[in-house]
């Protein structure tokens, strides 16, 4: 463009840094947006097909607009290139892939062409300010942040944060509270997310974490890290409970979250709509956290099944509706909050229940060892529950019950023997039967009812055995004693074969390879888990 035809246009720097100002986004931006503006209303005029391109200069203001044409051979596009023989009659040196310039006089910008280029302006500005909205909130999840509703929408609220809009959805507003526009709000940044639409930051009230933020906010010691939350568990709008523990012993968790006279808690209640908040002393020690947990109603006993991550709670009977609160809520929490399976049972059920394992155990060694009920009863009280224990177990166990003698518990070993070999020896008739290959009844740790149990589920072979996860076999396998480390074992025996056939494996004579050798020695240990557990009498 010639000097003399271009005049500074410092309104545009300064509209640019209004803009900038005003929208929190840097002024190059804002001139960006302008300079493709400008160039979309070029195009309107000169025509679309053309690459015409548009430059501000950023200290007098000043447009500089051209037409760029792409020096190409052959030529695909008329418009947009040129031929390198005719390029070279207007610039001798031309290149290929160079571009010629051609300048255009500037446009003088009618009402169509105007609304063009704001409507560019805008939605570029908009645009940028999107970006500057999810860099500035993106690492801001998890915080909680104060607004004012803006307007709602469907049950959906909102909010203007200041420098940006956030949606606080139906289903993360506590259940029955009410807002109105331009009420002051409180929530938790749940996530910030780009969408096509810009980025969209969601909030909630509903979620744990924004209780215990609430209680941060509230509790200095707790944002000192001198008490630490470890977990929370809400019923939005109705009860919560959280677990704490203090990293200083002469400081109360519990006291300090209250507070004097319950002012702590009470803020954080208000802020819940009257949400009420059990405050729970966290213990490492799971049935001392789960009878914590439980409050306000009183526990009797605990039974834990660790492997199944499950806890029987006993209650006494007038506790049971407290224990299970309303709708199953109470438990429900501490189950939550603990992270274990919780069952309820009062204290009549359980006794109720202890009556029907004595009298089913007594029953099984009446029936396998051919004795009185008065012996069944004997060995069932002092804690014997399988006939596996009396076979195996130390004779001296059996001599220090009161009555029995050696010669006595000689016949009871002897009978126990015999019904564990004919057990086995139907099993093992029935293993064939179901198509078990006999390399599979070989592997340590597996008991003929076990292999029983294989054949009846479909696994009949090596590889069978061998493509199992774990969590499945124990899932077949609910006879005997198979834990996760010895279905390892098992599994990886199974597996041995495979590293035999892999080609470079060694012949026979040449040692085991290293994963065979770690499997055998997978399964004897297996084998000797299962031993000792025979030889352990069920503590009582």
């Amino acid at each position: 463009m010639d000097t003399d035809t271009a005049h500074a246009r410092p309104e545009l720097l300064q509209v640019a840094e209004t803009v900038a100002r005003d929208k929190g986004i840097e002024r190059e931006e804002v001139l960006e947006a302008m300079e493709q503006a400008i160039q979309k209303a070029g195009r309107s005029k000169y025509g679309q097909e053309h690459d015409i391109r548009a430059t501000i200069d950023r200290t007098s203001g000043i447009i500089d607009m051209a037409r760029y044409i792409e020096v190409a051979d052959p030529v695909e596009e008329e418009i947009t290139q040129i031929s390198l023989e005719e390029a070279r009659g207007r610039k001798a040196d031309a290149e290929i892939g160079e571009f010629l310039v051609e300048p255009l006089p500037p446009i003088d910008f009618g009402r169509i062409a105007a609304q063009t280029a704001k409507q560019v302006i805008v939605q570029k500005v908009r645009e940028a300010e999107r970006k500057r909205q999810y860099e500035e909130f993106k690492d801001r999840i998890g915080e909680i942040v104060n607004g004012l509703v803006k307007r709602i929408e469907f049950g959906n609220i909102i909010v203007d944060l200041g420098r940006a809009e956030a949606l606080l959805r139906r289903d993360e507003s506590i259940p029955r509270e009410h807002f109105s526009t331009g009420d002051r709000i409180r929530a938790y940044i749940l996530d910030v997310r780009e969408e096509p639409r810009g980025p969209q930051i969601f909030l909630s009230r509903s979620h744990p974490n924004f209780m215990a933020k609430l209680f941060a906010q509230e509790v200095p010691e707790i944002y000192d890290s001198i008490i630490e939350i470890k977990s929370v568990a809400r019923d939005p709008g109705s009860r919560a409970k959280i677990a704490v523990i203090s990293n200083d012993s002469s400081i109360d968790p519990v006291g300090a979250c209250v507070g004097m006279r319950g002012s702590r808690v009470q803020a954080v209640v208000s802020e819940l709509q009257g949400e009420k908040i059990d405050i729970i002393q966290w213990n490492p020690d799971p049935a001392t956290f789960i009878v914590n947990a439980q409050a306000p109603a009183e526990v009797s006993k605990v039974v834990l099944d660790e492997e199944a991550n499950r806890i029987e709670v006993v209650v006494p009977d007038d506790q049971l509706s407290l224990a299970i609160g309303r709708r199953g809520q109470n438990v429900r929490l501490a189950s939550q909050l603990t992270g274990w399976d919780i069952d309820i049972l009062t204290e009549a059920e359980e006794s109720d229940r202890r009556n029907e394992e004595f009298r089913a155990r007594s029953q099984a060694f009446i029936d396998g060892l051919d004795v009185d009920d008065v012996i069944a009863h004997l060995l069932v009280t002092e804690g014997f529950s399988s006939i596996e224990e009396v076979a195996f177990v130390p004779e001296e166990e059996l001599t220090s019950i009161e009555g029995f003698d050696e010669s006595m518990v000689r016949e009871l070993r002897d009978r126990a023997r015999a019904f564990i070999a004919e057990e086995d020896e139907k099993s093992t008739q029935r293993r064939r039967e179901l198509g078990v290959e006999d390399a599979v009844a070989e592997i340590k740790g597996l008991t003929p009812g076990m292999l029983v149990e294989l054949g009846e589920a479909g696994v009949k072979t090596l590889d069978d055995l061998g493509d199992l996860a774990s969590d499945e076999l124990l899932e077949i396998v609910s006879v005997g004693v198979l834990t996760q480390d010895s279905a390892n074992a098992v599994i990886m025996a199974a597996r041995a074969h495979w590293f035999d056939d892999e080609e470079g494996a060694p012949d026979a004579d040449a040692a085991p390879d290293a994963d065979a050798a770690e499997a055998g020695a997978a399964a004897e240990a297996a084998e000797e888990t299962e031993a000792n557990a025979k030889t352990d009498k069920t503590d009582k």
